[in-house]
């Protein structure tokens, strides 16, 4: 008789969710050991996504060897007043041995919605014959709510549609989202919008000297700098980029020490073990380029051009909670968001981005000096690709 463990059935769907897909769950589904957070969680849903894989192909799992496809999803009736539903985000590591808990993820927050409903996780009172469905999701990474509006036809989510969005491959059914008071809370600890209370810093990065640098927590942690600063011209496409250690290893080392002024690691060692965030990112004015599928982009149709890193690798196109701290950053005059999008007023930006454009609003207002913004809005779509079970060796977690 051996002694290996069975393989554990679990329930779980696979969902896209803007332009990343990610394992979604109930929490009542998890096995007891994973309902809490801890090692039992992280281990089965490192073994799900199949990681950490020294290959980077996540061959043995339900990850695709993209930081956009290495997700996980838990979710739950909300235990928030005037709240539908908590969500949980697990950013999985594809080479490394740990889950990133610090950040949400934006373009799966548009799966959300739709999963609540099918799940009955949403009280039915709330989810129409024929409309709209309002669910109130409380992100429970951020601590920041999450407004939903979910097509629903004949008493089902609707899925399918004709909106398209640039990154994904089929059009499907719209999904409006509001990401309400996206900023960090001001708790007097450094943790405002501007965690630095500057527009732009000097950010001094050893080997590459002082940058010009917008650092703001809104949607996700984010550092901004402009292309030109460091030889890009902000229409780079993944290929430019991902197969260059020199160019990886610069923009590490740039979020790490930004990491650092942000308040949000105390030792550059730390930057290793918080992936997720924050972000990174590069933008320039605006300009023609071709974009991955080989469609052209022109000037005149954006306002400005953003590039973004995640998980250490260019993005194939925008990070859902990178894109509102691009929509937040313009709304700011000043901030070099603001600046590459030709300055002043803006109340909505469509930028450009590896595969294509994507437009962003954010209500932004100054209160007793400080910026204040309400909520930043954007439109994804959703679909379930795969629904079950996950299998997982029983002695994995």
């Amino acid at each position: 008789m051996n002694s290996y463990q069975p393989q554990v059935k679990v329930p779980a769907t696979y969902m896209r969710g803007g332009t990343s897909k990610g394992t979604f769950f109930k929490l009542t589904d998890l096995p007891a050991s994973a309902q809490v957070p801890g090692a039992a969680r992280d281990a089965l849903l490192l073994r799900v996504i199949g990681s950490p894989d020294p290959y980077g192909k996540q061959i043995d799992g339900m990850g695709n060897g993209t930081s956009s496809t290495s997700k996980t999803v838990i979710l739950s009736k909300s235990t928030k007043a005037d709240h539908d539903v908590d969500y949980l985000f697990g950013q999985v590591s594809i080479d490394k041995p740990f889950v990133d808990w610090s950040g949400n993820c934006g373009n799966l927050s548009a799966a959300v919605g739709p999963f609540a409903i099918a799940n009955g996780l949403v009280d039915a009172s709330r989810i129409p014959v024929n409309g709209i469905a309002i669910v109130r999701i409380w992100q429970a990474n951020i601590q920041k709510t999450i407004i939903s509006h979910v097509p629903v036809t004949n008493g089902q989510v609707q899925e399918t549609g004709d909106f398209e969005l640039d990154g994904v491959t089929f059009p499907a059914a719209e999904v409006q989202l509001e990401f309400m008071d996206p900023a960090a809370d001001e708790e007097g600890d450094g943790s405002a919008m501007f965690p630095t209370g500057n527009l732009i810093d000097d950010l001094n990065v050893p080997n590459l000297g002082v940058l010009k640098a917008t650092m703001i927590t809104a949607g996700i942690p984010t550092i901004f700098i402009n292309a030109d600063a460091i030889g890009y011209k902000g229409t780079e496409l993944q290929d430019h980029i991902n197969g260059d250690a020199k160019a990886l290893a610069m923009f590490e080392s740039i979020r790490a020490h930004g990491a650092m002024e942000m308040g949000l690691i105390k030792s550059l060692d730390e930057a290793k073990t918080r992936q997720h965030t924050p972000k990174i990112a590069f933008v320039a004015p605006p300009q023609d380029y071709t974009s991955s599928s080989g469609k052209l982009v022109n000037a005149n149709q954006v306002n400005l051009l953003v590039r973004a890193m995640s998980m250490g690798k260019l993005h194939h196109a925008m990070m859902g909670t990178a894109a509102v701290a691009i929509g937040t950053a313009a709304a700011i005059p000043g901030t070099l968001v603001n600046l590459a999008a030709g300055g002043g007023t803006l109340s909505a930006v469509r930028f450009g981005h590896p595969s294509g454009t994507l437009r962003v609003g954010a209500e932004a207002a100054q209160v007793d000096g400080k910026w204040v913004v309400k909520k930043a809005v954007m439109s994804r779509s959703a679909r379930v690709v795969m629904e079950g079970f996950v299998r997982v060796p029983g002695e994995a977690f």
